[in-house]
């Protein structure tokens, strides 16, 4: 597991009426600190990568549809620098993965409809100087390959 990548099991809460998924508390474990929250929708095979923060944790997860969250470490000093980890995250594996600073990360919807990303970001966005560094999605620093896999 890359280093300081932390992952959360979100329970389901059903009965007749529908369910109701805690996803991040301030007295989980996992919990940092909040700076915002925010919902992304994103349309079937469309990849959301590459990029990081220097000074914030991401908590994601996804409660509509699928996404295949990836993540590489690239960290000058990390222990497991060079790491790819692969996360599928959504209604059929509700968690939520907190992602460090520096980590290099990004996901895919692979579900037939469109998914729903929440994340709970530790600082608020700064438009006048964002916390987001970039690279392509197919960027050759990075050893991932985004198409689908059979294993």
């Amino acid at each position: 597991m890359i280093d300081g990548v932390l992952v959360k099991q979100l329970k389901v809460n059903a009965d007749e009426r529908g369910y109701l998924v805690e996803l991040l508390r301030s007295d989980d474990p996992i919990f940092q600190r909040f700076g915002q929250a925010y919902v992304s929708l994103n349309y079937p095979g469309v990849v959301r990568a590459w990029h990081y923060h220097k000074l914030q944790t991401d908590f994601l997860t996804c409660v509509r549809g699928m996404v295949k969250a990836v993540m590489y470490d690239d960290r000058v000093g990390s222990p497991t620098r060079g790491t790819v980890e692969e996360y599928f995250i959504g209604e059929h594996n509700r968690i939520l993965v907190a992602i460090p600073p520096g980590v290099l990360h990004g996901y895919k919807t692979i579900s037939d409809g469109p998914s729903l990303l929440v994340n709970f970001p530790t600082e608020p966005y700064n438009r006048a100087q964002p916390d987001e560094y970039r690279l392509p999605w197919d960027s050759p620093d990075v050893p991932y390959d985004w198409a689908i896999k059979f294993h």
